[in-house]
């Protein structure tokens, strides 16, 4: 089993659409930005720092999946827990819950890989197996 981080929003009026709700979107923004909030509580160096020493740039989206439970507006307070659910040889499953007091608002399961720059083209990216260290100091 993985840690569990938390991260906590509050709601803007910018974050909701016309009806009052949060946008979708802005969930996926929050659940990104949970994503690397899990890594550094867990004590992972930042990305930029990361590819100074190892190469690694980031773990990019390859699949993601959310499920909404009941709508949130501005004003309020959510919070997201974050936990890996899955470890495999390149990929991990990150797994959001977001919730508003006991209330569940949204479950997000994604599948996301540790990156590196290409070493004949610096624009080009490709995957490498999840790095050991980093697994530790998240589980």
């Amino acid at each position: 089993m993985s840690k569990v981080t938390t991260m906590n929003v509050e709601i803007r009026f910018g974050d909701c659409d016309p009806a009052g709700i949060v946008f979708f979107p802005r969930y996926h923004r929050w659940i990104d930005a949970a994503s690397l909030h899990f890594f550094m509580e867990c004590g992972v160096p930042p990305w930029h720092e990361l590819e100074h020493t190892t190469g690694i740039i980031g773990t990019p989206l390859l699949e993601h999946h959310a499920r909404f439970h009941k709508s949130a507006t501005y004003g309020e307070k959510l919070l997201i827990s974050t936990h890996i659910e899955e470890w495999r040889r390149k990929v991990f499953l990150q797994k959001h819950v977001i919730t508003r007091g006991d209330d569940l608002i949204c479950e997000s399961l994604e599948t996301r890989i540790f990156v590196v720059r290409d070493a004949q083209d610096r624009r080009r990216i490709h995957g490498v197996p999840v790095p050991e260290d980093i697994r530790r100091l998240c589980e």
